[in-house]
């Protein structure tokens, strides 16, 4: 399978920790798919988790943001590469700031 970097535009952030399987399993993911993605380390950072919590619901990582979207974590972002549908996200162009 041939890595699409030029083809893969959205922004990607995940939010993680430093020693979470999940955030490892979905890196892992993204790198397959060509994604160029930004990880945040929530360790240490008590007000971010606090963010991320009131902005997903969810007290967990990681937390996967696509062009600003919360997709939520790794099970998430593996139903949606399942359904064929995160190659489509991951190709969206980036938004405007």
């Amino acid at each position: 399978m041939a890595i699409l970097w030029a083809a893969m535009f959205a922004e990607v952030v995940m939010y993680r920790t430093r020693f979470c399987p999940y955030c490892v399993r979905a890196a892992e993911l993204l790198k397959r798919k060509g994604a160029a993605f930004r990880e945040v380390d929530v360790s240490n950072d008590p007000a971010t988790r606090d963010r991320l919590f009131d902005e997903t619901g969810s007290p967990t990582v990681p937390q996967i943001f696509i062009n600003g979207v919360s997709v939520g974590g790794f099970d998430e972002i593996a139903a949606l590469d399942r359904r064929g549908a995160l190659d489509p996200l991951l190709r969206e162009p980036r938004r405007a700031p």
